[in-house]
């Protein structure tokens, strides 16, 4: 798929790029990058991932009526991924700074985030996998489905967004904010 300057995929991935790379700087993606995973390592990314999704999901669940069925929320939702992953997961805690989700269009910012992550959960699982770290499930998580699922997520953001070009600036915003939020909860201790 072609993107025009102006496209909003276009603009999120430029507008965002700041803090999707220092997102990406933070240890457990440099043992990516270094081949230095380790299991504890692992598990302790995946327990901050959990801190965050799990709240976002359910504020997302709270505005379910306002999406259609194109969106396809249901099949979205990774929580229970991380369930599998961390057996005591529902005694973590969750972060408490969340990014503003009370606007159509800041939850789609911050669903491409998440969604977005999924593309590099893939890269993820083959390198857990290589490392013989088994708690993988969440970085597994579509399998086959993930590009399709990113594609009707971006084809449907796009043509939202081409209908009320309006809502290009809050979505920016939006996933600029989560990634700084999410970035914020991984580094606490």
């Amino acid at each position: 798929m072609s993107l025009s300057p102006d496209s909003i995929l276009a603009r999120l991935r430029q507008e965002t790029r700041p803090y999707h790379d220092a997102l990406e700087a933070q240890p457990f993606n440099q043992a990516l990058r270094t081949g230095a995973l380790t299991a504890a390592g692992t598990r302790h990314f995946l327990q901050k991932l959990y801190g965050f999704v799990v709240p976002f999901e359910a504020q997302l669940q709270a505005h379910e009526a306002e999406f259609g069925a194109e969106w396809e929320l249901a099949r979205r939702y990774r929580a229970q991924l991380l369930r599998q992953d961390l057996p005591n997961a529902d005694q973590l805690p969750h972060a408490p700074n969340l990014p503003p989700l009370d606007t159509r269009a800041r939850l789609l910012g911050a669903l491409y985030v998440l969604e977005g992550s999924t593309l590099g959960g893939q890269v993820i699982a083959r390198q857990l996998a290589a490392a013989d770290i088994t708690t993988r499930t969440y970085f597994a998580g579509r399998g086959a489905q993930t590009g399709p699922l990113w594609k009707s997520f971006t084809a449907l953001l796009e043509a939202e967004v081409a209908a009320e070009p309006a809502l290009a600036d809050d979505v920016v915003a939006s996933a600029a904010l989560t990634f700084q939020r999410l970035h914020a909860w991984i580094e606490l201790a």
